[in-house]
């Protein structure tokens, strides 16, 4: 049981994997927004948002909505719970207490790797910057959290670095089965978020057995359409973020922006969808779903969410200092723990 999260990403996502791996079923206990105000500063999504977005995640077997901030033995017992997972960094209350510290003494208590190279006060810091520079280097620096006192090991930004093992383990290693309908949808699924999350949904639903397969477009192709520092997060990251949804069965890295014939025919696919959101025509002005309509297999679908990775962005940049003050005091908390773990190393010793 895990519990979590301001903003749903990537990092959690292997977390929840992590857990799922440790027990048979997962439960995991989200916060309210008051108590994530309250003891880390304003969420990115509201609770009702957060809600429908770990249910989502297919390591996810279960949610409670308004878990406690703090865990205690009481909530591990009412939901029949083992033991609680958490990843390996540290998380504190709002006057600098650990969370987990009644479970870890009860020995109910479970630590999973963090993701290295992501976090949500990393993905603020890129929202906040939208500099070009970001992509002639995919390198996002950031200031946050960087105090003259050094660098918290939990918040500092350090790159992702995307391996083979790792989208073997998000992926669901499943081919489509005889009877399947194969749908595809393209798009760069950036920031993955809510109306992302309510779009696959609906794509799932256009079929009795479906197998969506995402195409995902390369970040400089993603640029192209969209502008400004797009895609925040680049396609190693995008295409995490995509396999953990639970409606999707298979990813295309670096999918070709015109959705043709040799696409169509090399998957076999039945059907293809596109949400309320804007066309934008290929480098040579023709429409990338030319060849789906002329086949008549292209759908637009109102998932009746126009939620986009854009209102993200203007939610952080509205919310500002906020958000700078929340991670500059985030930060200033961590600091303080590993300088008291510190010195009770030294006086130990």
């Amino acid at each position: 049981m895990m519990l979590s999260y301001d903003m749903v990403h990537y990092g959690h996502s292997n977390q929840l994997r992590q857990a799922k791996n440790m027990g048979d079923y997962l439960i995991v206990g989200v916060h309210t927004d008051a108590e994530i105000s309250k003891h880390k500063g304003p969420p990115v999504f509201t609770q009702e948002e957060r809600y429908k977005m770990v249910r989502a995640i297919k390591w996810v077997d279960e949610i409670v909505e308004g878990a406690p901030y703090v865990t205690t033995l009481e909530t591990l017992d009412k939901y029949n719970c083992d033991y609680c997972v958490h990843g390996d960094d540290i998380t504190l209350t709002v006057d600098g207490k650990d969370t987990y510290d009644e479970v870890k003494r009860a020995g109910r208590y479970k630590e999973c790797k963090r993701t290295q190279g992501v976090s949500t006060t990393d993905l603020v810091g890129r929202m906040l910057l939208m500099t070009k520079a970001h992509h002639s280097n995919l390198q996002h620096t950031d200031n946050f959290g960087k105090g003259p006192k050094g660098h918290s090991p939990w918040t500092g930004v350090s790159q992702f670095l995307q391996t083979s093992q790792k989208i073997i383990q998000f992926a669901s290693g499943e081919e489509p089965q005889p009877g399947d309908t194969i749908i595809y949808v393209a798009g760069a699924f950036d920031l993955f978020h809510i109306g992302h999350v309510d779009f696959l949904e609906m794509v799932y639903k256009q079929a009795e057995r479906p197998y969506v397969i995402v195409g995902l477009h390369f970040d400089q192709e993603v640029n192209r359409y969209k502008g400004k520092n797009y895609p925040i997060m680049n396609i190693h990251e995008r295409t995490l973020s995509v396999l953990a949804c639970r409606y999707v069965s298979e990813v295309v890295i670096g999918a070709p922006y015109a959705v043709g014939k040799d696409l169509l025919d090399h998957f076999k696919v039945d059907l293809v969808c596109h949400g309320k959101t804007e066309v934008f025509p290929d480098k040579d002005e023709s429409d990338p779903y030319a060849e789906a309509k002329r086949r008549g297999i292209f759908r637009t679908i109102n998932s009746g969410n126009n939620l986009t990775t854009d209102d993200i962005v203007q939610r952080i940049i509205e919310n500002r200092l906020q958000y700078e003050a929340r991670n500059e005091k985030k930060e200033a908390k961590e600091m303080a723990v590993i300088e008291a773990m510190k010195k009770r190393r030294v006086n130990g010793e």
